[in-house]
């Protein structure tokens, strides 16, 4: 066998290593891929001959990954996923460009996809994947072109263009407004607060920034924003909100201000665009259009 051919195994192989290695189970494995547990067990062979390593240490109830096995299982499934995405490429629309976008659950769903129909319909050939991300990721490794972040513009080995700033207040729904005295900022300190996992901080600042000290008693803790807004209309307490993921809410009434001024978040939405990525004629034609969404979306609310 020539050394060329040695390093290109046979994809079925390939496929069912990547199954046994991520499920630890030749018969799992087996059943998903269709096959039965003995051509699983050949096509594992299979690699092994090829390579002269063995890729899994075998005992009578379990399988896993050889130290070697360990190295190359996250290659292959690297490989494997990029050739699933070039195939799902040129199935959905081969003459066009794929942006892989991550966005953020709540600003994803209740500012950008309203937004998205424009692109699409001025966009054609273009076709984007969403997948939520919180936090910092390794866009190689995640196989993604860009990124909707929250936070300050210092990613590694990126471009973070500032999309729009973010502005929070303390927010009640009208009925727990109408049944409660609640008259200036320090009233709202004996009040339920709910608070939000991703700002652990957020209500001890925004007493800073009204010139009280934070109360210091529990409250309930939320995930995600339009979690904690349906909680907050429901009348479990008072939320504190940035107003652009709430805009709906307030000018339905569903929401209204509770006493005290707003404050600007020290972080801000992002675009983020690896390095790499910058020629992605895909990546450029959305940061062109959503930069041109950005210039005519109003003010979000005066408050």
């Amino acid at each position: 066998m020539s050394v060329q051919r040695r390093l290109l195994p046979n994809i079925s192989a390939l496929a069912a290593f990547e199954a046994v290695a991520r499920l630890g189970s030749f018969t799992a494995a087996a059943q998903e891929l269709d096959l039965t547990q003995g051509a699983v067990s050949r096509q594992i062979r299979l690699l092994e001959d090829q390579f002269g390593r063995r890729l899994f240490e075998r005992d009578s109830r379990n399988v896993r990954l050889s130290a070697s096995g360990e190295i190359y299982a996250e290659a292959v499934r690297s490989a494997l996923g990029q050739l699933r995405d070039a195939a799902l490429g040129l199935i959905s629309n081969r003459h066009s460009g794929i942006l892989n976008l991550a966005i953020l659950p709540t600003f994803g769903t209740r500012w950008l996809m309203p937004m998205i129909p424009d692109f699409v319909e001025n966009n054609p050939d273009i076709t984007i994947n969403f997948v939520t991300r919180v936090g910092r990721f390794d866009f190689a490794r995640e196989r993604l072109d860009a990124a909707i972040h929250y936070g300050l513009p210092d990613w590694p080995e990126a471009d973070s263009t500032l999309l729009v700033r973010e502005t929070v207040a303390p927010v009640v729904s009208p009925e727990f407004l109408a049944g409660r005295a609640i008259a200036t900022p320090a009233d709202i300190g004996r009040l339920p607060l709910l608070h939000m996992a991703t700002r652990p901080g957020a209500w001890t600042k925004w007493f800073e920034h009204q010139g009280l000290s934070a109360p210091t008693g529990p409250g309930m803790q939320f995930e995600q924003f339009g979690t904690a807004a349906q909680a907050c209309m429901a009348g479990l307490g008072v939320a504190l909100l940035p107003l652009i993921l709430i805009a709906g809410e307030l000018q339905r009434g569903q929401l209204v201000p509770a006493p005290g001024q707003p404050m600007q978040s020290r972080s801000a939405y992002y675009l983020v665009v690896p390095h790499d990525k910058r020629g992605h004629p895909p990546v450029a034609s959305f940061r062109d259009w959503l930069l041109g969404q950005v210039e005519k979306e109003p003010a979000v609310l005066a408050w």
